[in-house]
C-alpha cells in the first residue's frame, strides 16, 4: 500500500492535470480558484486509501476521488455564501473575490462535474457508486439545514448538534471511504465498517474544528478565530457551556450572545467563560471518545492489521492538527 503522502501526491498531480480551461471563463475561473487554494484533500486521500486497503488499484479510483473533492468544495462554496464568510483557507472566499451569483453558478457546475467523474473508469459500478454518493450528498444538505435551523433556536440539545455534524461533516468522510472500498472490491460488511469508521472520525474531526475555531492560532488556522462565537453558532462548546453554567454565568453568556456591536470583546469574554468551565477539555474528551469508536470499527475490518496502519495514522494526525 502507498502511504498517505504518496497518495496525496498522486491525487494532487491528477488534480493539477484537470484544470478547467473552458469557456465561458467567468464560470470556470472560480472553480479553478477554489480548487487551487489548498485544503487538506483528506476526502479524496481517504477514498484512495480505502481502495488500496482492499487490494484495489488507486489509480482507477482517482476520478472518484476528484468527484468527492469537487462536491466538498461545492458545498464549502455555498456554505460560505450562507455564512457570509470572508475567508476560506486564509484566502478570500469565492463570493468575495467574484460575487455571489457567480459563486452559486460555479458551484452548480462543480456538482454536475462531480457526477461525471464519479463513475469514470468504473461504469460497471455506476449504480452502487451513485447510491453511496447521493446518500452522502443528501446527508450533507440535511446537516446544513439543521445548522441553519439552529441559528433561530434557543433549545438546541447537544445530541442534536452531534447529529447535525454527523450529517454535515462526517457523512462525506464515511461516504468517501465507502466509495473507495467499493472500487477496491470490499465486501458489504467491510464497506459498512469503514464507512462507520469515517463517520466517527468525521465527528471527532468537527469537534477538533470547533476547538480550533475558538482557541486555534490565527496564523495557522486559516480562518478567523472566534468566528463561531461571533455568529452565535450552536457548537458543542457553547451548548456545553450553557448546560454547565450557573445562573450568573448563564446570564453573562446570554448577554454576550445578544451583543453584536463589539465582536472582539464578545469573543474574548465568551472564551474566558469556556475556560472557566473547562469546556475545551470536555470537547477534547468527547473528540477522543469518537476517535476511539472509529478505531474500533477500523480494527474490526477483516484485512491484515499491517494494511490498516496508514488509515490509523491518518486519523491520529487529523486529531492533532492545528489547521
Amino acid at each position: 500500500m502507498n502511504d498517505t503522502t504518496a497518495l496525496r501526491t498522486n491525487f494532487l498531480a491528477y488534480l493539477e492535470s484537470l484544470k478547467f480551461e473552458k469557456r465561458p471563463q467567468e464560470l470556470y475561473d472560480p472553480v479553478n480558484y477554489i480548487l487551487s487554494i489548498g485544503g487538506k484533500r483528506m476526502r479524496p486521500v481517504l477514498l484512495l486509501m480505502a481502495c488500496e486497503l482492499f487490494g484495489g488499484d488507486s489509480k482507477k479510483a482517482l476520478p472518484a476521488a476528484f468527484s468527492v473533492e469537487l462536491f466538498h468544495n461545492f458545498s464549502l462554496l455555498h456554505d460560505d455564501i450562507m455564512d457570509e464568510a470572508p475567508l476560506r483557507r486564509g484566502k478570500p472566499t469565492v463570493h468575495m473575490k467574484y460575487d455571489a451569483n457567480t459563486a452559486i453558478l460555479s458551484g452548480d457546475v462543480m456538482m454536475i462535474y462531480a457526477y461525471q467523474f464519479l463513475i469514470q473508469g468504473n461504469e460497471h459500478l455506476a449504480v452502487p457508486l451513485l447510491k453511496i454518493f447521493n446518500q452522502s450528498a443528501i446527508d450533507v444538505c440535511e446537516g446544513q439545514q439543521y445548522d441553519m435551523n439552529f441559528e433561530t433556536r434557543d433549545d438546541v440539545e447537544i445530541s442534536e448538534y452531534l447529529t447535525m455534524i454527523e450529517l454535515k461533516t462526517a457523512a462525506l468522510l464515511g461516504g468517501s471511504l465507502e466509495l473507495g472500498a467499493l472500487i477496491g472490491g470490499a465486501s458489504k460488511d467491510n464497506a459498512r465498517l469503514i464507512a462507520g469508521f469515517g463517520r466517527d472520525v468525521g465527528i471527532a474531526f468537527q469537534l477538533q474544528d470547533d476547538i480550533l475555531d475558538s482557541f486555534g492560532d490565527p496564523a495557522k488556522f486559516g480562518k478567523k478565530v472566534g468566528g463561531d462565537i461571533a455568529q452565535n453558532k450552536k457548537t458543542f462548546l457553547l451548548l456545553k457551556a450553557l448546560e454547565l453554567a450557573d445562573a450568573q454565568k448563564e446570564k453573562e453568556l446570554e448577554r454576550w450572545i445578544a451583543t453584536d456591536d463589539n465582536e472582539v470583546a464578545k469573543i474574548k469574554a465568551i472564551k474566558e467563560i469556556y475556560l472557566d468551565l473547562g469546556i475545551p477539555q470536555l470537547a477534547e474528551k468527547l473528540k477522543l471518545d469518537y476517535l476511539e469508536k472509529g478505531m474500533a470499527q477500523l480494527n474490526a475490518i477483516s484485512v491484515p492489521k499491517e494494511r490498516k496502519k496508514f488509515l490509523r495514522q491518518f486519523a491520529e494526525v487529523l486529531m492533532k492538527r492545528e489547521v
